[in-house]
């Protein structure tokens, strides 16, 4: 018996001309108020972005059998956006305007698994250093106890942004 999912995104096109007319954290809150488009990932995992401050951002999500992978839980690709979007948007919260940033790395470790039990998940970012290049950022993927699901640690690289 086959399963099916249909989701909607707006055009990311949008939201990318956006980008560096505005600080890092006030294009986040703009995306966050509905102002501008969520990207279209957020619509295809069912991903939110629920908060956004200075060096901070959290994204959730209530796993789905849409996420699993062939041995019955969620896939780590799955985890790994979630964190890398948590990381890297709480790197995007700290530039000025006409800046923008890239990912250079992601480490991620797995420490437990979830399931569509597991109930709402939240990825939570923060920035550890910001310089005039690079920025360092971790994520930690929690639970609805609080408890650690999984960790990653991300490079990115900070750009002038044509506007």
């Amino acid at each position: 018996m086959g399963r099916s999912r249909t989701y909607d995104w707006e055009d990311p096109a949008v939201s990318a001309s956006a980008v560096g007319h505005r600080s890092g954290l006030d294009f986040l809150r703009e995306v966050q108020a509905g102002r501008l488009p969520a990207p279209p990932i957020a619509a295809t995992l069912g991903m939110t972005l629920d908060e956004v401050e200075h060096g901070r951002a959290v994204f959730s999500l209530v796993p789905g059998e849409e996420h699993y992978n062939p041995i019955g839980s969620v896939h780590g690709g799955v985890y790994a956006t979630l964190l890398d979007s948590a990381a890297g948007c709480a790197v995007q919260s700290v530039p000025p305007p006409a800046m923008g940033y890239t990912s250079l790395d992601l480490t991620v470790k797995f420490l437990r698994p979830v399931t569509v039990d597991t109930g709402r998940i939240r990825a939570v970012g923060t920035v550890l250093n910001s310089g005039r290049r690079t920025a360092l950022a971790q994520a930690e993927l929690l639970d609805e106890a609080d408890r650690l699901l999984a960790h990653t640690t991300s490079s990115c690289l900070l750009f002038p942004v044509p506007v």
